[in-house]
């Protein structure tokens, strides 16, 4: 049997190694340097901004005559978004049940928000709306949290009366997704406060009420399903 020569030989591997390596790459094809990376999932992708969760207030038509706006109280977080935060307090402050941005004794806060506040001029009797705005399951957290402070909060002292404030709450069927009631009443008041906050989706909805003479009940359950029956539309035309 003829071997070939050594000459043979190296034209054949020559000939060869083209084909070899046009085999082992035809299977990959070359990355551009310019090839863009995969962009990260917009955190905030189908959240209200304070902008529009402020349309979802109810507007002053919704108030009794002699209700005014606070302009000190009228606030939202504008067309941006703020970093979530969420700090809990193994002791919460109970007193802050005794104002207007009462859910913030939760601790956890959200990326945008919107809220008023509307005083009697007649009464002194006060009507609250707030809306903050969570990402992921944040909403449903802070209503379980409420639950625990409302636990927690059984009693505290009123800064004006120096008198003990009682507070009782109850889950509330028939709102948002889920909603939660808080009670304050104190025998030096004439009438109690209401407390309501509800969850919408990725919205909860917190209102006060001291209107009426049902500790603000009927008022601010009137007051949340109006904002809820809003953020709804506001959902649909963002």
């Amino acid at each position: 049997m003829r071997h070939p020569s050594r000459t043979a030989k190296a034209l054949l591997a020559a000939a060869v190694l083209p084909l070899a390596l046009s085999a082992c790459s035809s299977g990959t094809t070359a990355q551009p340097s310019s090839a863009k990376t995969k962009q990260a999932k917009d955190p905030n992708a189908g959240l209200l901004t304070g902008a529009q969760l402020k349309k979802a207030l109810a507007p002053a038509s919704f108030f009794a005559t002699g209700f005014a706006v606070d302009p000190s109280g009228a606030r939202d977080s504008g067309t941006t978004y703020t970093a979530p935060s969420s700090s809990p307090a193994p002791k919460p402050d109970c007193s802050l049940l005794g104002g207007t941005s009462w859910i913030t004794i939760t601790g956890d806060s959200g990326v945008s928000f919107a809220q008023n506040d509307y005083v009697s001029k007649n009464t002194s009797e006060d009507i609250a709306q707030e809306i903050d705005t969570f990402r992921g399951t944040t909403s449903t957290t802070v209503l379980t949290n409420l639950e625990k402070i409302a636990t927690t909060c059984a009693t505290f002292t009123d800064s004006d009366t120096h008198t003990k404030v009682k507070v009782t709450g109850a889950t509330t069927p028939g709102l948002g997704d889920a909603a939660y009631t808080i009670t304050l009443t104190n025998s030096a008041w004439e009438n109690g406060t209401t407390l309501i906050a509800v969850r919408a989706g990725t919205d909860v909805v917190s209102v006060m009420s001291t209107d009426g003479h049902d500790n603000g009940a009927a008022t601010a359950k009137k007051l949340a399903t109006r904002i809820v029956t809003s953020l709804k539309g506001e959902h649909q035309h963002a």
